[in-house]
């Protein structure tokens, strides 16, 4: 009898190697190569298959038919936003986040939603017994007419019962308890999850199943197993949050029918999770009439405008190099507009701390968020407030000048929406610009121009 092959696999990325490496040369991470089986191959290997029967075969695109509507709506404006305008039939969807932050609630919503009429829907659980996810439900007030629960881990029997009950949607929660019963390597390895993810991705392009995939996120905030899994499915998003605070946001980084810059808002309650159709009104509902370093921008995500408060706490230092800390705003970005303001705008800034937080628990990253930071930075270092309706769009350059920004309307009828009188955008978008008569706008050059029009 041969003996059986084996080889050493890296759990952070995948990567193969003969013998036990301390540290993996790929990506760097020691004490993650684990002893595997190689799996022997098989001579011949046929077409696979589909519920139905059908094997495919190449045809031309003239001739290919779409048998469903291209979109599926849910119930949840917001999810169908991030999905880029509802789910597609066929598509595998990827969802990440910390424990608790709510991915099986949000499915177990959108499974009862989408299974209230005559479309069936398949929640494989393999963390929760029925009985469990009943009582989930139950407070969540989830009664799926064609909603079918089934515990189980074992791939090979889950691709059974998909045959048996060729259901429209599928759940998997969560990937990294599911077991390829071919494979010897433990739940959770890299070979498990990569075999799972090809099987299902298979079952959905298929037979037109689509199929959430819940997936458990490591200590640095990827999700756990190889980066192959995040190239394989069509869509990945991120459940972001803290268990301190009952709003989510849900993120897409991959999006292969939609744009990856799209954001849904979600605030947690005792009945599960409930869309927010306003969220700029949360991020300023707690701002204080004349406090000082604060400003407000109005950011981009996606195609949706938010309003967000920026804070700066700027104080002397007390040790010999000035501190940059930031909450939700790049650091490195900070930094550099601090020194564009020190050497443009004449403000002493390097014996000053400097503490900068986007309010609200959001991350900002856009470049048009540069003017407010600016802003909010002068207003702590000088001790004077801006006035309480006015708003700032604008990118920074390294010389002093305020660019232009994208979609300026949707941002200004945005402002002017929520009750600001003044917005302060760049001088070049002020070209063919139409705007309400309830908001003033003001076109600004540079930052010491902008700096000067705010605090008079």
């Amino acid at each position: 009898m041969a003996k059986a092959k084996t080889q050493f696999v890296c759990q952070n990325c995948g990567y193969n190697s003969p013998r036990y490496l301390g540290r993996c040369p790929n990506c760097g991470a020691w004490n993650q190569m684990v002893e595997e089986k190689i799996a022997t191959k098989k001579e011949t290997t046929n077409a696979q298959a589909n519920i139905a029967g059908h094997v495919a075969k190449p045809e031309l695109m003239a001739k290919v038919s779409i048998e469903k509507e291209p979109r599926v709506q849910t119930q949840l404006a917001e999810l169908n936003r991030v999905l880029g305008g509802g789910i597609v039939p066929g598509s595998l969807v990827l969802i990440g986040g910390d424990p608790g932050i709510g991915k099986s609630t949000l499915l177990l919503q959108v499974s009862g939603q989408l299974s209230q009429g005559k479309e069936k829907v398949l929640y494989v659980s393999g963390e929760e017994s029925a009985s469990q996810i009943k009582m989930r439900a139950g407070r969540l007030g989830v009664a799926g007419q064609q909603l079918y629960l089934y515990p189980e881990t074992d791939m090979g029997s889950i691709r059974q019962q998909i045959e048996s009950l060729k259901p429209d949607y599928v759940v998997i929660d969560s990937i990294q308890t599911m077991q390829e019963p071919d494979l010897s390597s433990a739940i959770g390895s890299v070979a498990q999850v990569r075999e799972v993810t090809a099987s299902l991705m298979r079952i959905a392009k298929q037979n037109q199943i689509t199929i959430f995939i819940v997936g458990h996120v490591t200590k640095g905030g990827a999700i756990a197993g190889p980066k192959i899994l995040e190239h394989m499915v069509d869509t990945v998003l991120y459940f972001e949050g803290d268990q301190q605070r009952t709003y989510r946001i849900l993120r897409a980084v991959k999006n292969r029918f939609g744009s990856t810059n799209e954001i849904g808002i979600f605030e947690m309650r005792a009945g599960g999770l409930h869309e927010v159709a306003n969220p700029s009104e949360i991020f300023l509902e707690e701002r204080l009439t004349g406090a000082t370093g604060s400003a407000v921008v109005v950011s981009l995500e996606g195609t949706r405008p938010i309003l967000v408060e920026i804070q700066a706490l700027i104080t002397p230092t007390v040790f010999g190099n000035a501190q940059r800390t930031t909450t939700g705003i790049d650091r490195n970005r900070a930094a550099l507009i601090m020194a564009v303001l020190e050497k443009r705008a004449n403000l002493m800034l390097q014996n000053q701390d400097a503490y900068l937080k986007a309010a609200g628990g959001v991350k900002l990253d856009e470049p048009a968020i540069d003017l407010a930071v600016a802003v909010s930075i002068a207003s702590s270092y000088r001790d004077k407030g801006t006035q309480a309706t006015d708003c700032f769009v604008g990118e920074i350059g390294l010389t002093g000048e305020v660019r232009s920004v994208n979609r300026i309307e949707q941002r200004i009828n945005e402002a002017a929406k929520l009750g600001f009188k003044r917005v302060f955008i760049p001088h070049n978008n002020l070209k063919g610009l139409e705007v309400p008569p309830t908001i003033k706008v003001i076109g600004v050059t540079t930052v010491a121009e902008a700096l000067q029009k705010a605090f008079n």
